[in-house]
């Protein structure tokens, strides 16, 4: 990822994320992020994550921590605090859930950025799902238009799967703003009894993950990641469905044949 010839290294991003630079230093990483927009986006996306993880388990910080998960006092005081929140947190949901998320071979720091895509692709999905004459911003009779005009906002070749062997029909799709400031694709399709399904497709800063599940009320999703392209594919609470659907999906997308640029 780094370029370790230069003065920069991985260790001093992380530190200029968490704010442990010197003001010399702190100009420099920032002059190094200017020309190198790869590690400017890993940035941006540890902030992202680092603020989820603050806005939703700051409380666990100042919490006494657990003596199973007591760690050595070195390396305690060398970790930021988020990620001892974060670490208890899913030594947390190991030992008390079987539900949430169904990884399969996901990275370590998938779960952080599986929750926060996820998160932002339901609270689309909830939003527009109920909308009756607004539902997209351009409808699905112009199909072309609408894949090569979010494929140039996006700035990659996006692939629309068809889903109408399952009765699904494309309603048309929108242009959304992405978790850590880039854009976002929105597709909508619906079935002959009015059941809406959305692809929302976006870049991640984790190269490859898994098929995930995860519910929120009666609404659920399903999210992988293929060559640090994210999507998330949400409806109806119903895992057999949804994993139906994502693996047509898949199948149809192969974002292999054009990485993005």
């Amino acid at each position: 990822m780094t370029d370790h010839s230069t003065n920069v290294s991985e260790e001093e991003l992380h530190a200029y994320v968490d704010g442990e630079l010197t003001q010399e230093r702190r100009s420099a990483v920032e002059a190094w992020l200017a020309g190198h927009p790869d590690d400017a986006a890993l940035v941006a996306a540890w902030r992202a994550q680092a603020d989820a993880i603050r806005a939703r388990y700051g409380a666990v910080a100042n919490e006494p921590v657990p003596a199973r998960l007591q760690l050595d006092r070195l390396t305690r005081a060398r970790r930021p605090w988020y990620a001892v929140a974060a670490a208890a947190v899913l030594v947390a949901f190991l030992a008390g859930s079987a539900a949430g998320w169904m990884a399969r071979g996901a990275s370590a720091s998938a779960p952080d950025a599986v929750e926060i895509v996820t998160s932002d692709a339901l609270q689309a999905y909830k939003l527009y799902v109920v909308e009756v004459r607004h539902p997209v911003e351009v409808p699905g009779a112009e199909r072309d238009h609408l894949v090569t005009w979010l494929s140039k906002r996006l700035g990659y070749e996006l692939r629309l799967p068809s889903f109408e062997q399952t009765g699904l029909k494309l309603v048309g799709g929108r242009l959304l703003p992405g978790p850590t400031g880039r854009p976002a694709a929105f597709f909508m399709f619906e079935s002959a009894s009015g059941k809406r399904f959305t692809i929302y497709c976006t870049r991640s800063p984790i190269a490859q993950a898994a098929m995930h599940y995860t519910e929120s009320g009666s609404s659920a999703g399903i999210y992988w990641v293929d060559r640090n392209l994210a999507y998330v594919l949400s409806g109806p609470a119903g895992r057999d469905w949804l994993f139906m659907l994502a693996q047509k999906a898949y199948d149809q997308l192969d974002t292999r044949a054009t990485p993005p640029g």
